[in-house]
């Protein structure tokens, strides 16, 4: 089949309220590719990553996500920008994504809670409510509840990355609040215990993701593209539900969200690897569909879906539900070109071999190594490698992490990064407070 044969709504564009225009409906989502070069930034390895994703047809690429926070990671190898990072190397990956005519959108987040035991730096959430994760539970730092001068902090951060992604040319920026990242603990209420103007009812468990966009929407051009990445429900027994969610689309649709990408879970209930907690969303293609559908009903905004989408049919399934943007995270690590071969009438090279360990939470850990695993092998040039042993890619991926982790230690401790902001960002109209802001006690920077 020719590309001119091909009548699809998926290769339409997408016009989003801020003017700004997709040029179809296949978007790569938000993949964590732990890349972090000297500093904590995008270095070769992104831009040869994401320059040869560019050029496989779509219409919008995510990236992983992007750290506001410098002492506050999911991941060591994760890319920082805040006030005192230059702004040359995210100039060149933004450049790189967008050389072949897609949009290039920058995912910025704090992961809350969700911080590794053994990682320097802070481990924060709404409440002192740990992530449970069974016998793996020790993997993860115990939490603090976050101060008022914490909360406002953080949203200052969001805004100073959000404004210098703009800066360095990107096209625009989502907004984690899904997966059980620190907007998201601050949805649910079963992370949420809080009794103030942050926590309670629904609209005050909102209130951090909204301010963030209010903060957003602000010093950005009225062009500059702002999306929220909201889960259809936690999957968890008394968690934010698809009720919840709805309520909060309708409260991000008065404060200048563009688009809301729709996926579910967190690392307590892994849905978005197909693997929830509460055994609802089993599917293993457009895991959140029937959800995303029901929410698309009364949405004043558009919905992208995100999780599990790999053929072109399915994909045309999920528009046919009123969903207006297809996101592909896995399918377009093992195919980089996977929207020029739908337009072209082929489908994917092939996929991943299924992790079917018992053990969920190590199952779904593994998946996302193999993933890495083939971003990686795709920065250095090289094609996927499909046949990669799951225990193979998990062990190689821990080595990866533990080299990142020694270089980002340094780097935290090193009195170069507590040096005052540099001269070069002193123009910047936000500034935010250095690591342990004067207002946190002992007990809330975690060293």
């Amino acid at each position: 089949m020719s590309s001119g044969s091909v009548s699809s709504e998926l290769f339409s564009p997408l016009h989003l309220r801020s003017g700004q225009v997709l040029r179809n409906r296949i978007a790569k989502a938000a993949m964590e590719e732990g890349m972090a070069g000297e500093a904590q930034l995008p270095d070769g390895r992104l831009i040869s990553l994401y320059r040869r994703w560019g050029a496989g047809g779509a219409g919008l690429l995510i990236t992983g996500n992007v750290m506001v926070h410098a002492e506050a990671l999911t991941g060591p190898g994760g890319i920082v920008l805040d006030a005192d990072a230059p702004l040359e190397p995210f100039a060149a990956w933004a450049q790189a994504g967008k050389a072949a005519g897609a949009a290039m959108w920058m995912q910025i987040s704090h992961p809350g809670r969700q911080v590794e035991a053994r990682m320097p730096g802070v481990v924060w959430g709404p409440s002192e409510i740990a992530v449970d994760l069974g016998r793996h539970s020790k993997r993860f730092g115990r939490p603090v509840a976050m101060t008022a001068a914490q909360i406002a902090a953080t949203i200052t951060r969001f805004v100073t990355t959000a404004q210098r992604a703009e800066r360095a040319g990107f096209d625009g920026v989502e907004v984690h609040a899904a997966h059980g990242y620190l907007l998201s603990q601050f949805l649910s209420p079963l992370v949420n215990d809080r009794t103030d103007e942050w926590g309670g009812s629904l609209e005050n468990r909102a209130r951090l993701l909204l301010e963030i966009v209010r903060g957003i929407r602000a010093v950005v051009a009225r062009k500059f593209a702002v999306a929220v990445k909201l889960n259809s429900a936690d999957f968890q027994r008394g968690g934010f539900d698809a009720d919840d969610a709805r309520k909060v689309i309708g409260m991000l649709a008065s404060v200048g969200v563009d688009l809301v990408e729709i996926s579910g879970g967190s690392y307590e209930s892994p849905a978005m690897s197909g693997r929830p907690a509460d055994g609802r969303t089993a599917a293993r293609e457009a895991y959140f569909l029937e959800l995303a559908a029901e929410l698309a009903q009364t949405s004043a905004l558009p919905l992208m879906l995100t999780g599990g989408i790999t053929r072109r049919e399915t994909a045309e399934r999920v528009l046919a539900n009123n969903v207006e943007l297809i996101g592909i995270a896995t399918g377009l690590a093992v195919t980089p070109d996977l929207p020029s071969r739908w337009r072209e009438g082929l489908e994917a090279a092939g996929t991943l071999k299924p992790v079917t360990w018992s053990d969920k939470s190590l199952a779904s850990a593994t998946e996302m190594a193999m993933v890495r695993y083939q971003m990686r092998r795709m920065a250095a040039g090289k094609n996927p490698a499909l046949g990669v042993h799951p225990a193979w890619a998990l062990v190689a991926d821990q080595r990866v992490q533990s080299r990142a982790l020694r270089r980002y230690s340094r780097w935290l401790g090193s009195t170069e990064r507590h040096r005052a902001p540099a001269a070069s960002h002193s123009s910047d109209p936000v500034e935010l407070g250095r690591v342990c802001l004067a207002a946190d006690t002992p007990e809330n920077c975690k060293h």
